[in-house]
């Protein structure tokens, strides 16, 4: 493990009030729908706005026809990686820990309609002077899976804990905003007797944050798993990894790693407490290792027998099958559809590829339309057109390297950069997640990486272990695929995250090793900038600038697709987060 080199972690100042995440279609501009409209429940854009006290009370609202029992299956891929709340950092993780887990804030969703409220707190978080202090205050009869009660005590020891040595993985924008400096070096986390002074426990209740600087969106940040509460007391290091006290609708009862997991009611979760989880299931019975196919026809055939209890919170209907099940109007009600609020890209190391005439080589040799074609084809998704998705604020559309108008690649103008590079058959170690369909596309990149004059060596890395490898720095991989998804919908959660090069560290999520002072200091320029409207325009702008560069090759946008059994209900697309919500879940007579 390296050092880690100062960490600015960036913060958006978002206005409070709504923010429109417009999603797309191919043609461009914001808030279309899908322009796929065969059938099944399609999601709209997302209004997302900070709610009231009133929004944040308990219970959650009813779902029309559902009733509390019975056992859901849910079958992924992928057991969770963690469990651990100051180590997820995935949407999947994040989604399964709505189950386990409750923070500060949360969202609330109502369709389209997504509300910022208070989860354990009273409301969303009262700032004051000027955003520099937050303050949050703890609802009545919140307590722990073993009744003991949550308290400001155990927030203020979840916060430090996300500093500690054995937490890798997670967001770090609250370590960052609390420190000013390399987090990592100005605090080592609690377990030495030491404590953060600007987090305070001020009474049982009340659980205070003091920064040097405004932070108008905090109340965001905390909405995130990582920042979710861990019990002081129940707190076990590393061991809590492997099962955390819950302090949500549901616990742990069995696990067999990489096979099953089992949840039970958790009795002591109160459901006046919460407005964002309906809980209706009395259990949850979750089993990995389904890869898409199976997956897919397993839910294609989920009208009969234990199938019609069964469902995926991102088992995407595998591309293979896609039009069998756009096409069956059978199926229509049992299917789920929305637009990405991911960006998928495929990372160039620029560590390892440091001549900009060989990224751009690659960037011209890319076979996005042969790509999609190998996933489904055009119904999978659209061509990214920038960095940025569609759904953050700020998007604005472009193709600098003129993918769009060439998706199958040009090989001839890849030579020719290559000849003009001197880097005639440049070795290339391509890494691809090792999935059937992975495999698949590998050997289209390396058909046509081939035909552009690269030498191609092809590397399988195991799907679990997949971030943890590409994010280490010393990587002996050129070029691979990694998604991102705004941690709330401002340019300021993807473009410093991922393009700020004082940011590279083992962990990171600046996958593409890349450095660039100019952009560096532009990311502190708009990151200064007190105007929402005028700093999303400037991310804008950034997007552009990276992009001339050459440090990585926007992918494709992807559009949502997944089914249930014929008896789950309120199985809702969650549209920041690209997966079914298991919030509304329940069982059908």
């Amino acid at each position: 493990m390296i050092s880690r080199k100062t960490l600015r972690a960036a913060a958006a100042v978002v206005a409070v009030g709504t923010l429109t995440l417009t999603a797309c279609s191919s043609g461009g501009g914001g808030g279309s729908k899908s322009s796929d409209a065969k059938g099944g429940k399609l999601s709209d854009q997302a209004q997302v706005s900070v709610g009231t006290a009133a929004d944040s009370q308990g219970p959650a609202k009813a779902v029309e026809g559902a009733k509390a029992g019975g056992t859901v299956k849910d079958i992924e891929r992928d057991d969770f990686e963690h469990l651990d709340p100051a180590q997820v950092y995935t949407n999947t993780g994040s989604n399964f820990s709505q189950l386990i887990t409750r923070g500060l804030t949360g969202y609330k969703q109502e369709g389209s309609k997504v509300t910022l409220v208070g989860d354990l707190a009273t409301d969303a978080g009262k700032p004051s002077d000027g955003g520099k202090t937050w303050t949050f205050t703890l609802k009545d009869g919140v307590k722990w899976e073993n009744g003991e009660a949550i308290t400001s005590a155990d927030v203020k020891h979840s916060i430090e804990r996300t500093f500690a040595p054995f937490i890798t993985q997670g967001a770090s924008y609250v370590q960052q905003w609390l420190t000013n400096q390399d987090y990592r070096k100005a605090y080592e986390g609690p377990y030495g007797g030491k404590h953060l002074d600007n987090v305070i426990a001020q009474d049982p209740k009340t659980i205070v944050f003091k920064f040097d600087k405004p932070h108008a969106d905090f109340n965001y940040a905390m909405a995130m798993t990582t920042y979710a509460v861990v019990s002081e007391k129940g707190d076990t290091k590393e061991e809590y990894d492997k099962k955390p006290l819950s302090s949500g609708p549901y616990k742990i009862v069995d696990r067999v790693t990489d096979k099953t997991l089992t949840l039970e009611r958790n009795t002591n979760w109160d459901a006046k407490t919460d407005p964002i989880r309906n809980a209706y299931p009395d259990k949850w019975n979750f089993e990995f290792g389904f890869q898409a196919i199976p997956a897919t026809d397993k839910l294609i055939a989920a009208d009969k027998g234990e199938d019609q209890t069964t469902m995926s919170f991102y088992a995407s209907t595998a591309g293979d099958r896609l039009q069998k099940v756009l096409g069956d109007a059978s199926l229509k009600d049992r299917l789920v559809k929305g637009n990405s609020p991911y960006a998928d890209y495929y990372w160039i190391n620029n560590k390892r590829i440091t001549n900009q005439k060989v990224r751009e080589a690659l960037i011209q040799a890319w076979p996005l339309q042969q790509i999609r074609q190998t996933e489904g084809g055009p119904d999978t998704g659209d061509y990214s057109r920038s960095l940025l998705n569609p759904t953050v604020a700020g998007f604005q559309e472009t193709d600098v390297w003129g993918k769009i108008a060439k998706p199958e690649g040009d090989p001839d103008k890849a030579k020719a950069l290559l000849k003009e590079a001197g880097a005639e058959n440049q070795k290339i170690v391509y890494a691809y997640n090792n999935t059937p369909k992975q495999q698949q596309i590998s050997v289209v990149i390396e058909s046509a990486l081939k035909k552009a004059g690269f030498d191609v060596v092809i590397k399988p890395i195991d799907t679990k272990t997949w971030y943890d490898e590409i994010s280490k720095v010393d990587k002996e991989i050129d070029v691979f695929w990694g998604g991102w998804g705004a941690d709330w919908p401002t340019g300021a959660t993807v473009l410093p995250v991922l393009f700020d090069g004082r940011t590279i560290a083992d962990g990171s999520q600046n996958y593409s090793n890349f450095n660039d002072p100019e952009i560096n200091a532009e990311i502190d320029r708009i990151m200064a900038l007190s105007d929402s409207a005028e700093q999303n325009k400037a991310w804008g702008a950034l997007d552009k600038k990276i992009l001339e560069k050459a440090p990585a090759i926007p992918g494709i946008t992807n559009k949502f697709y997944i089914l249930h059994g014929s008896k789950i209900g309120g199985a809702e697309y969650d549209p920041l987060g690209q997966i079914i919500s298991p919030n509304k879940v329940f069982l059908k007579p």
